[in-house]
């Protein structure tokens, strides 16, 4: 089913309104309900119960919608929760579909797109990264990938968080020498870039390598994509042997290397998914209340990661109908695998099977297990479930939660462990630098903040981008060369740039330079109400701009930053500016020490007076003499 839209369906809006007030009413939420019932379809479908400003209150779905909808005018054998919201229906707006398969498809994405205060709701409903194998250069680029699938190429995933996809393309350049920079970055290199340089890259752009022997690479990072580790771990390992036995050494280290990092991968499944090939595993644990399910994500016996989610709107909605509404949900964007592992049958599992069949294009099977090697995982899973809920409902300090929060606001991996801060200063474009400031879970590291002169002769001293640039430039450039691996902790999880979207844009094409791609930059920039605090703009790469309320504790944390780099770039500008004035014309001109400069200075006032004074007045200085004055005369006057 097309669930981009739901033009294709037949959509009616039935309403009963309440002169006077929009206060719940048990009465007159039932009246309209009943109003919507005299015309209402026997036939699958799927329904929207409004409040009196026409605002979504719940999305449901139905095999018979009049059998369905029915129940909610039999008040006293609904729970409270929804009692609560027939008290404030004041309409409904109706959309039939084919089956109820279809019907369980829009349900799902109707409730991702209007969020309704009824429905449990999958809060962490961010895109899922990919690995990208492009197919539309001669030397394919493999790349992470987010978002819409318009590239034509191979994607494998989802993988559960960024830094997944990371440590997984870092190991697979290793192993396969796959290219990852931009088509504009090849094409205009001379020269192998320093991935060639620490064996991450085979260097096509310039000619190390042909065309089928890359194709060959890319034949091998497939199969093993696919799961077929086995195959390309003997492959390598035959090489290797030959090399070694044709004394032809180098090549046999550089295949020894590529086998180390195809044993790394190996060896970082913390899951033992033998066998299993693709499966999507989900665990749920309950504790006070509050909700976790955790995923693993399989495909070709591979472990892609997991990730936990905590549903909302779950109270007093049973387990079975929430990890059905979650694996709705989950799938409206994420393609399903052939097999779904559960601890607990969802409610209604034949017709959930059945949906995501229809979005996969393929038989789905839903299933608990029993024993074995699955069990196993199972196991696993759940007490991943169960210390994730532990761990949730510990991590009860404002900082903690404030970092939890602004993971879900701009889509990181988790809570930042690094936050840096970059902002510029100047008057007219003199004494221009950058700074950058961090910031971590602990507060402030003020240790690592740092200055940066504007030393480009290139970079005008009053133009903003061309600082921003030269400053982003010089502090990745540093990082990638001193901690490619970046095992040292001096990477960043968020950088924040002080500006709108041009600012953003030359940030993110310095990255691009160095082949950086993988930073999450977020501009910072005033909102239309120009210096009004919590009026700030949040620009994303992906060209999204988002606001806060004004009294959001993630916004004020973010200004508290903000304001810090502001008050660091403005207190090193200032001392710059300071030791700038500090220099006078004075100070070259042989002779002439800090008490004589002194002496001048107090008898003319100013640099330019003494320049413009004359020799006898300059020999009436008390401490300087005729001769004295006759060299600050002539330094002033040479040629003249």
């Amino acid at each position: 089913m097309n669930t981009e839209t739901t033009d294709r369906f037949n959509e009616e809006r039935a309403t009963y309104t309440v002169r006077g007030s929009d206060k719940p009413d048990i009465d007159a939420g039932v009246a309209a309900i009943r109003n919507v019932l005299k015309t209402l379809p026997a036939r699958p479908g799927v329904y929207r119960m409004l409040d009196g400003r026409g605002e979504v209150l719940y999305v449901g779905k139905a095999r018979a919608l009049k059998q369905r909808v029915i129940n909610y005018t039999q008040v006293a054998r609904l729970p409270k929760r929804l009692s609560r919201m027939v008290a404030q229906t004041r309409g409904m707006t109706i959309v039939t579909t084919n089956s109820e398969a279809e019907a369980l498809l829009l349900e799902a994405q109707l409730i991702k797109r209007y969020r309704p205060p009824y429905n449990v709701l999958l809060r962490d409903d961010k895109s899922f990264p990919f690995i990208l194998l492009r197919q539309d250069h001669a030397f394919p680029r493999i790349q992470k990938h987010r978002g819409a699938r318009r590239a034509k190429g191979d994607y494998f995933g989802p993988f559960a968080s960024a830094g997944s996809v990371t440590r997984t393309l870092n190991a697979l350049q290793k192993l396969f020498l796959l290219r990852s920079c931009t088509d504009s970055f090849f094409a205009n290199r001379s020269r192998p870039c320093l991935l060639h340089q620490i064996r991450r890259c085979s260097a096509p752009c310039v000619g190390r390598i042909d065309e089928a022997a890359y194709a060959e690479l890319v034949a091998d990072s497939k199969a093993f994509l696919a799961g077929k580790s086995s195959a390309v771990q003997k492959k390598l390992g035959e090489a290797m042997e030959k090399a070694a036995a044709d004394l032809d050494f180098e090549l046999a280290a550089i295949l020894r290397d590529r086998l180390k990092a195809l044993t790394f991968i190996q060896g970082a499944q913390a899951i033992n998914a033998d066998g299993v090939g693709d499966a999507d595993v989900f665990a749920l644990a309950c504790n006070a209340g509050v909700m976790c399910i955790q995923a693993f994500f399989i495909r070709g016996g591979q472990n892609w990661g997991h990730r936990s989610f905590f549903p909302t709107h779950t109270d007093g909605v049973p387990e079975a109908e929430v990890l059905a509404s979650f694996m709705a949900q989950f799938y409206e964007e994420v393609p399903p695998p052939r097999t779904i592992l559960v601890d607990r049958m969802p409610a209604e599992p034949e017709l959930i099977a059945e949906a995501l069949g229809e979005r996969a294009g393929a038989k789905v099977v839903i299933s608990e297990p029993q024993r074995g090697d699955r069990r196993r995982l199972m196991e696993q899973a759940k007490r991943n479930a169960s210390e994730a809920l532990d761990r949730h409902l510990a991590e009860s300090t404002t900082q903690g939660k404030i970092l939890r929060e602004l993971a879900e606001l701009f889509e990181l991996e988790g809570p930042p462990n690094r936050i840096e801060v970059y902002d510029n200063s100047h008057i007219q474009g003199t004494a221009a630098l950058g700074a950058m400031i961090v910031a971590g879970p602990e507060g402030f590291r003020k240790n690592s903040y740092r200055k940066f002169n504007i030393k480009n002769k290139d970079t005008v001293g009053g133009d903003d981008y061309a600082m921003m640039r030269e400053v982003i430039g010089r502090r990745f450039a540093r990082a990638r060369d001193e901690d490619p691996d970046r095992d040292g902790g001096d990477w960043p999880d968020l950088v924040l740039i002080d500006g709108g979207k041009g600012q953003l844009k030359v940030a993110r094409e310095a990255l691009e330079e160095l082949g950086v791609e993988d930073v999450v930059l977020i501009g910072v920039a005033k909102g239309p109400d120009h210096g009004r605090e919590g009026r700030e703009v949040f620009h994303m790469l992906d060209g999204r701009e988002l606001t806060l309320p004004v009294n959001s504790p993630v916004l004020f944390y973010l200004q508290r930053l903000r304001d810090e780099a502001h008050r660091f770039v403005i207190g090193a500008h200032r001392g710059k500016r300071s030791k700038a004035l500090g220099v006078s014309p004075l100070d070259e001109v042989p002779g002439i020490g800090p008490a004589r400069k002194k002496a001048l200075l107090m008898r003319f006032g100013t640099a330019r007076a003494v320049r413009a004074a004359s020799l006898e007045d300059l020999a009436k200085t008390p401490g300087v003499s005729r001769a004295v004055a006759q060299i600050v005369h002539d330094h002033f006057h040479a040629g003249g």
